[in-house]
């Protein structure tokens, strides 16, 4: 991998790193639900327009954007605006990879090597560290949201790998089409048109400034110049050697967080932190010709082995 290729792929870890600073001025204008259907509307009008449909089964198609597009961003949305330190949550979605294993196991019959469950029980006991020191914060319930959005970023990594994209920039692009529908509706069922209303009334202000700066980073920075270059470089190179640059993603999202907002975390969830990020780069590692290939996800988007990007 040419010395160009490697700063790109860390560019990309840290576009998507940042991404979660953005979610976090995003979300003081805007609620949650409500929020993720503006992000993936304005994806999703451009795409309509302008990318030629994936050549894939609807099913998945739905599947993917149900889970990666609603059920994550639902999740991770949700617990951010609940209290979940915009840091730890760039961390915690990385438990997305174990999960997709776990689930590929249980619903596709996939036989991950003994060192990939290394990795996953790794993963998990980094995360038990990380869960407890939130329990004694009393901020469970956010870090618990956040998990939940790991696991659907699995049930979407899943329903990405069986569709078996052509072109896998395509999918990701057009699984944003799936999501605006069902978000408006949760928004208006829980969030209610008036909290709606006053959100839009107030993004008109000087002071909803940096909320739309965020939205525009999350649409235009993050997913379509983060997940082009991701794309190409996983085109271009072995999975197993792109892949491990996203676990820089929640070292920029940490450092981040904590340079503009002053979310420092403390020393359990650091050390939480590295034992998930050991264990996501143990389950990831690069295979033997003779292994049989397992896709693992990365970064904010996407999951290894397949060709595109988070």
């Amino acid at each position: 991998m040419p010395p160009i290729h490697r700063l790109l792929a860390a560019a990309v870890a840290v576009i998507w790193g940042v991404n979660f600073l953005a979610i976090h001025l995003s979300l003081a204008a805007f609620p949650p639900f409500l929020l993720v259907a503006l992000r993936f509307t304005l994806i999703a009008i451009p795409t309509l327009l302008l990318v030629p449909r994936p050549q894939v089964k609807t099913r998945w198609l739905i599947g993917y954007g149900l889970g990666f597009g609603v059920v994550q961003f639902v999740f991770l949305y949700w617990g951010m605006a609940a209290g979940m330190p915009t840091g730890l949550a760039s961390l915690v979605l990385q438990a997305s990879a174990p999960f997709t294993l776990i689930l590929g196991a249980l619903l596709l019959g996939e036989r991950p090597r003994a060192q990939q469950w290394v990795g996953i029980a790794l993963a998990v006991a980094g995360m038990v560290v990380v869960g407890w020191s939130r329990a004694q914060a009393a901020a469970l319930v956010p870090f618990l949201l956040v998990l939940a959005g790991a696991v659907g970023w699995a049930f979407g990594n899943l329903a990405s790998r069986q569709a078996q994209p052509p072109n896998p920039l395509h999918l990701t692009l057009w699984m944003s089409v799936v999501v605006p529908v069902p978000m408006l509706v949760l928004s208006l069922v829980f969030e209610g048109p008036a909290q709606i209303v006053a959100a839009f009334a107030g993004s008109f202000s000087l002071a909803a400034l940096p909320a739309w700066g965020g939205l525009a980073y999350t649409c235009l920075i993050g997913t379509v110049v983060g997940s082009g270059l991701w794309t190409w470089l996983m085109a271009r190179h072995p999975a197993g050697v792109v892949a491990p640059f996203s676990m820089l993603v929640p070292v920029a999202g940490i450092l981040t967080a904590a340079l503009v907002l002053g979310e420092w975390p403390n020393l359990l969830e650091l050390i939480g932190g590295a034992i998930v990020v050991t264990g996501v780069l143990v389950g990831a590692a690069t295979r033997r010709p003779t292994d049989v290939p397992v896709a693992v996800p990365v970064g904010e988007l996407e999951p290894v082995g397949e060709a595109e990007p988070v």
